[in-house]
């Protein structure tokens, strides 16, 4: 698990790097400061909104006596991704995008239900499920 996390604090920052040089070389620097700005903005406004959304859904949920377990899943996918938009880069801010956007975050929901139904199975593991 170390090695994964390691590998990941590495390749991700590295990636994030060349692509932003290259971008810098092909766009010119100012356009390419601006786009990390720009993205920076609309993901926390994104971010922002989807978030008060889930709480409004979370709060609903609970005053009606229901569990709310889906809205849950999505507040923190949605805490996920404000936290990803938080760090300069094209790579992070797709996947911090992606997890805003409800259509395709409930891909991302998916695969986290079953890592949660996995660590169900195996609660011996604990959180190193989510590196496998």
């Amino acid at each position: 698990m170390f090695f994964k996390l390691l590998l990941l604090f590495i390749t991700i920052p590295f990636l994030e790097m060349v692509i932003l040089i290259k971008l810098g070389a092909e766009w010119g620097f100012v356009p390419t400061l601006l786009l990390i700005v720009v993205t920076g903005i609309v993901g926390a406004a994104l971010s922002r909104w989807q978030g008060l959304k889930a709480w409004r859904e979370i709060q609903l949920q609970l005053n009606q006596g229901l569990m709310p377990g889906e809205a849950l899943i999505d507040g923190l996918l949605i805490f996920g991704a404000g936290m990803v938009l938080l760090t300069p880069g094209l790579l992070t801010d797709t996947l911090g995008f992606l997890l805003l956007i409800p259509q395709t975050r409930q891909f991302f929901k998916a695969w986290l239900r079953k890592k949660f139904a996995q660590m169900q199975a195996r609660p011996h593991e604990g959180m190193t499920i989510f590196l496998d």
